[in-house]
C-alpha cells in the first residue's frame, strides 16, 4: 500500500480521538488490519472494541462518533482523495474504502519506481544485530539448524529492505566439553582406524565423518592434546561451506574462546559486582537476577572455578551493545526457551532496557519421505543435515518450505512435494507466476508503457490483484512486529493466486491496445512485487521455466 497509509490512517484516529475530547493513548492497543473480504473494505481498525469498556459505551456507538471526526480531520489530510468511504461494519469495526483512483497511482508508482516504491523506512537506520544458527562445529548442520538459519536470513533481508541497518552473526562455541568429547570421539575412531579395539561410549559422537576426521588427523599427525581444536575447525570449515550454499553469509563469526581469553568477562563482572549484583554463596559466584524479574538467582562461576553458560553469554551481550547495536535479536531453538529471563535480567543490569533484545524461539522441523518422518539422534550422526536437503531438493525449495509456518510452531518439510514441479509446489506455484509473466511482457509486440491511463482496469479481477499487490508493504510490517517472515510466503503464495485468476480469465495481450498497455502494467506490477518478495527470502525469480 501506499507509503505510511498506515500510519497515517492511525494519526487521523489518533486526531479524531483529540478533537472527541478523548485521551489518544487510549487507543495504545489500536491496530488496522486488511479485512479478509474486500467489501469490508481496505484498512479495518479495531479501535471501537478497544475503547469500549474504559468509556462504558458500545463498540458501534463509539465507532459512529469517531467516524463523523474523522471525515472532518480527512478533508483537511492528504488522504482526501485516497478514502472514498468509510463505515461501520460488525461489532463495531471502522472499515476504509480507498478509491480507484488511488490504487491506479500506487500501481503506476510500483511500475515506475519499481523496488524503490515498495520500500518505508520504518527503521531509520537502526543498528540491529540478529544471531542465529551458532550451532556447536561438532557436526553437519541439521534441518533444525537449517530453518533457524533460512527464518534468520530472510529476517535480516526484510529488516534491511524496511530501513534497518542489519549485521548478521554466528555465536561459535568453540571450546569446553562438547570440544572435548569431540575431540576424544576422533581420537578413539583413530585407534580403530589403527587396529585398536575400542568400546565407544553412548554419549561421543558416531557420525560416519568422525572417520573422516580422524584420516585427516592421522595424515596430518595431529597431537591428541590438539584434536578436539582441529575436529571443530575442520567441521567449521564444512559448516561455512553449507550456509554458503544455502545463500547464508554472516557478516561476524564470533568466537567464545577469543571472549574467554579478553578481559571481556572480567571487566562485565566488576561491573556488576559494582552495581550489587554479583555476591558470593556456597563457593560460587551468583548473579542477583532475581531483582530483574528472573525467578530464581543464577550462578555465574561455579565453586570450582570455571564458568556456568551464562558467564560469556552476559559478556558476549554486554559486548553487542559496546559494538554500538541497539536492537539485538537472538533466534534459538525451543530447549533454550527457560533461558530468556535470566539473559534479559543481565541486560537489564547493565542499565539498558530489556526489551532491546529480543528472543525469537525457532521450534524444530521435521522431515518427511515417502510419507514417513525420518527419524534424527545427533550424537549417532543418523539425521537429515542440510546438505541432504540441499541435494535433493535445491535451494530454493529448501529455503522457502523452511519458512512456511510460524517460527513458533513445528514445521513438517515434505520432500516428495519440495521436488514436485506442479502447483502443489508452493515456491514452484510463486516462481511459475514470475516466469509467466516475465514470458508475457518479453513476447508482448507493444513495448511498456508505464505512463498508460491505468482507469481501463474495472474487472473484477483486476482490482482483486491492484489490492494485493498493493498489500505488500502492509505484510512486510507484520514481519517486522512479529519478527518472523512467515507471513511473506503466505502473501506470495496468495498474491500468485489473485495473478493466476485473473489470467484465467483475462486475456493480456488483445487488439485493444489500450487495454494490454494498461493489462501489461498490472501483471509487470505484480511481478516487481514477487520478485521483490523472492529476493527477501533468498528463492530465486526464474524467468523462464
Amino acid at each position: 500500500m501506499k507509503e505510511n497509509i498506515q500510519e497515517q490512517v492511525t494519526n487521523l484516529i489518533k486526531s479524531a480521538l483529540k478533537e472527541a475530547g478523548l485521551d489518544p493513548s487510549l487507543s495504545e492497543e489500536l491496530y488496522l488490519d486488511i479485512p479478509a473480504e474486500s467489501r469490508f473494505g481496505d484498512l479495518s481498525a479495531n479501535v471501537a472494541m478497544r475503547l469500549a469498556k474504559p468509556l462504558g459505551k458500545s463498540p458501534r456507538e463509539i465507532a459512529n462518533n469517531l467516524i463523523a471526526e474523522i471525515n472532518k480531520q480527512i478533508v483537511k489530510s492528504s488522504l482526501k482523495d485516497d478514502i472514498k468511504e468509510i463505515k461501520v461494519e460488525g461489532a463495531g469495526f471502522i472499515n476504509f474504502y480507498f478509491s480507484d483512483k488511488y490504487f491506479y497511482e500506487q500501481l503506476q508508482d510500483i511500475v515506475k519506481r519499481e523496488k524503490e516504491s515498495l520500500k518505508v523506512n520504518l527503521g531509520e537506520e537502526k543498528p540491529v544485530l540478529i544471531e542465529f544458527v551458532s550451532a556447536n562445529p561438532t557436526g553437519s548442520l541439521s534441518v533444525a539448524h537449517a530453518r533457524q538459519a533460512a527464518v534468520g536470513d530472510a529476517l535480516a533481508n526484510i529488516l534491511n529492505f524496511l530501513g534497518f541497518q542489519v549485521k548478521r552473526e554466528y555465536y561459535l562455541n568453540d571450546q569446553g566439553n562438547q570440544i572435548n568429547i569431540l575431540g576424544n570421539s576422533v581420537e578413539l575412531r583413530m585407534k580403530e582406524l589403527a587396529g585398536e579395539k575400542i568400546e565407544f561410549p553412548e554419549n561421543y559422537y558416531q557420525g560416519e565423518y568422525i572417520y573422516e576426521i580422524a584420516k585427516q588427523a592421522q595424515e596430518k599427525k595431529i597431537a591428541t592434546r590438539d584434536l578436539g581444536d582441529f575436529s571443530a575447525n575442520f567441521i567449521l570449515n564444512i559448516i561455512k561451506k553449507e550456509l554458503d550454499d544455502f545463500g547464508v553469509k554472516f557478516d561476524y563469526w564470533y568466537s567464545q574462546k577469543a571472549l574467554e581469553k579478553s578481559d571481556k568477562i572480567q571487566k562485565a563482572f566488576e561491573y556488576l559486582k559494582k552495581k550489587g549484583f554479583l555476591y558470593e554463596q556456597e563457593g560460587a559466584l551468583w548473579f542477583k537476577s532475581t531483582a530483574f524479574d528472573d525467578d530464581k538467582d543464577r550462578v555465574v562461576i561455579k565453586s570450582d572455578g570455571s564458568y556456568t553458560y551464562l558467564a560469556p553469554d552476559i559478556a558476549y551481550h554486554d559486548d553487542k551493545y559496546k559494538r554500538g547495536f541497539r536492537w539485538l535479536i537472538n533466534l534459538w531453538g525451543p530447549d533454550h526457551h527457560g533461558y530468556i529471563s535470566r539473559l534479559k535480567a543481565s541486560v537489564a543490569a547493565f542499565g539498558r532496557d530489556p526489551d532491546s533484545l529480543a528472543i525469537v524461539i525457532v521450534q524444530l522441523a521435521t522431515i518427511f519421505r515417502d510419507g514417513r518422518p525420518v527419524q534424527m539422534s545427533t550424537r549417532r550422526g543418523e539425521y537429515i543435515t542440510l546438505r541432504e536437503v540441499l541435494d535433493e531438493v535445491g535451494r530454493d525449495a529448501a529455503r522457502f518450505f523452511f519458512l512456511m509456518r510460524r517460527t513458533s510452531s513445528h514445521l513438517d518439510f515434505d520432500l516428495d512435494v519440495a521436488k514436485k514441479q506442479s502447483s502443489e509446489n508452493p515456491v514452484y506455484y510463486v516462481q511459475y507466476a514470475h516466469a509467466r509473466i516475465s514470458s508475457i511482457v518479453r513476447n508482448s509486440t507493444l513495448k511498456l508503457n508505464k505512463d498508460t491511463d491505468l482507469s481501463v482496469l474495472k474487472e473484477k479481477e483486476e482490482l482483486a490483484l491492484i489490492r494485493k499487490i498493493l498489500q505488500f508493504s502492509y505484510i512486510l510490517n507484520i514481519c517486522l512486529k512479529t519478527r518472523d517472515p512467515y507471513m511473506l510466503t503466505v502473501y506470495l503464495q496468495e498474491l500468485s493466486e489473485t495473478f493466476h485468476k485473473f489470467y484465467d480469465l483475462h486475456r493480456v495481450l488483445s487488439d485493444d491496445a489500450e487495454l494490454t498497455q494498461g493489462r501489461l502494467c498490472l501483471i509487470e506490477g505484480t511481478r516487481i512485487v514477487i520478485a521483490c518478495g523472492l529476493d527477501l527470502l533468498g528463492v530465486s525469480k526464474p524467468e523462464k521455466m
